[in-house]
């Protein structure tokens, strides 16, 4: 499985919405874990729609595999 650049913005958008969530207990500050968390969240979405590009993407390749060797098959058929 190949990684795109949805997969990896998404985990580093997350990361970071961790450390903002974090940084913001620290210093007592509600808006700024809640920002983190939305960040996280946004995040996580972001990486969910890489991994399902990339699961179509491997789909797509898998049918065309599969389709092309039926064709050769159908083609060697007197």
């Amino acid at each position: 499985m190949g990684i795109n650049k949805d997969q990896v913005e998404g985990h580093a958008k997350e990361a970071a919405g961790k450390v903002q969530e974090v940084a913001g207990k620290a210093v007592g500050s509600v808006s700024e874990q809640a920002k983190g968390m939305a960040n996280q969240v946004a995040g996580k979405t972001q990486s969910k729609f890489g991994d399902a590009k990339e699961t179509v993407k491997e789909n797509y390749k898998d049918e065309k595999a599969r389709q092309d060797a039926q064709r050769k098959d159908t083609e060697r058929r007197p």
